[in-house]
């Protein structure tokens, strides 16, 4: 049941929105595994809260329930996330709050898994908890937007990062780019690679810029050494990726779609013979369980994906600069006709410094 058939009380939307910044505290650390925070409550107070804060490590309702000890009997748990209801790295949740003697469970989010899928709340109320779902479901799905995609539809979430002048280029006709945001905006970009379980660039940004596309400095964190860095995907159908790039430096965390190179395999670099887009993205989930993905390149690899609406979401910079009609443009479609445009619709805007960044979906409406 969805929070739009189901209202439910201040009081409850509260402790899982606590639930929620709690989950939020793992959200660099837990890939590929989902975020989830817990919450306890009995009599009003909490007596036991946690958070899942890295794959093999213990789960959000195991260390509150630690916490909540005895107390937990009798009590409410909030939960961001379906509990989980099989045996992985660590027992299944819906039988440890079983164990443990809750009387409500109240759910965020159903769990798509199809490990999970239900099956952790029917333990729940087989064992006469009872149990709500859907308390603040909206804002939940959001901590996991990637993982429950994968798990419904076995495809990563898909992301598209541009930064762009207002006459909507990218570069300079030269491939310059060095900067056309403002630090804030570059700061930003981290927290949506620190999130991501993949980068995918082209050749061309890598022997232009000698990118390293990975997380080097997250906003009110100083150790970032914890932090699950993103695999960098580099399409280089030509086999163009020199040695020396800076993006081998960390030659485990790189992927090359091209050509079979030894040289590559010697430093440790996956290399993927997939040719389509959608092909890759499938392999990503399926292989490598990544479900969320960024997409940092120029014009030509970006406008593949938006053509062939493989976007889930496009995050546009845009700086208060003009660079005229010489400079790159950020799409590169050749588009004759109103109803061939792409149209997306508008689901925040934010100034960082002296840019915006505009966050959108692909709309559904047609011109």
């Amino acid at each position: 049941m969805s929070e739009l058939i189901q209202d439910f009380p201040h009081q409850d939307k509260m402790w899982m929105q606590r639930a929620i910044n709690l989950a939020r505290l793992g959200q660099y650390s837990t890939k590929p595994n989902p975020n989830v925070g817990c919450v306890i409550v009995k009599d009003g107070q909490v007596v036991g809260e946690g958070y899942h804060p890295q794959a093999g490590q213990p789960h959000a309702e195991v260390f509150a329930m630690r916490q909540a000890g005895e107390f937990a009997q009798g009590a409410t748990a909030y939960v961001t996330l379906e509990p989980c209801a099989h045996y992985g790295r660590t027992p299944p949740c819906a039988k440890g709050l079983v164990e443990a003697g809750l009387k409500k469970v109240i759910v965020a989010c159903s769990d798509p898994n199809p490990l999970v899928a239900g099956k952790g709340v029917q333990i729940l109320r087989d064992a006469g908890i009872d149990v709500e779902v859907g308390c603040c479901e909206t804002l939940a799905h959001t901590l996991n937007e990637g993982f429950l995609k994968a798990m419904a539809t076995q495809m990563p979430y898909v992301r598209l990062k541009i930064a762009s002048s207002l006459d909507g280029r990218t570069a300079m006709a030269s491939g310059e780019s060095k900067w056309i945001t403002g630090a804030e905006a570059r700061q930003d970009v981290q927290h949506w690679r620190a999130i991501s379980g993949a980068v995918i660039t082209g050749i061309e940004t890598v022997l232009a810029d000698d990118c390293e596309l990975n997380v080097r400095h997250l906003k009110d964190i100083d150790d970032i050494s914890h932090i699950v860095q993103p695999k960098r995907i580099i399409l280089d159908r030509q086999g163009r990726l020199p040695l020396n790039a800076k993006i081998l430096q960390h030659p485990n965390t790189v992927m090359v779609m091209g050509p079979y190179r030894p040289e590559l395999e010697t430093l440790g670099v996956v290399q993927i013979s997939i040719q389509s887009l959608t092909n890759l993205l499938a392999y990503l989930v399926q292989e490598h369980q990544i479900y969320d993905v960024m997409i940092e390149a120029g014009a030509t690899l970006s406008t593949a994906f938006l053509q062939e609406n493989l976007v889930d979401e496009v995050i546009s910079y845009v700086a208060p600069t003009f660079l005229g009609q010489l400079a790159r443009a950020m799409f590169n479609a050749n588009f004759n006709r109103m109803t061939e445009q792409l149209r997306f619709k508008l689901i925040e805007v934010n100034q960082l410094g002296e840019d915006v960044r505009l966050r959108l979906k692909p709309s559904q409406e047609t011109v």
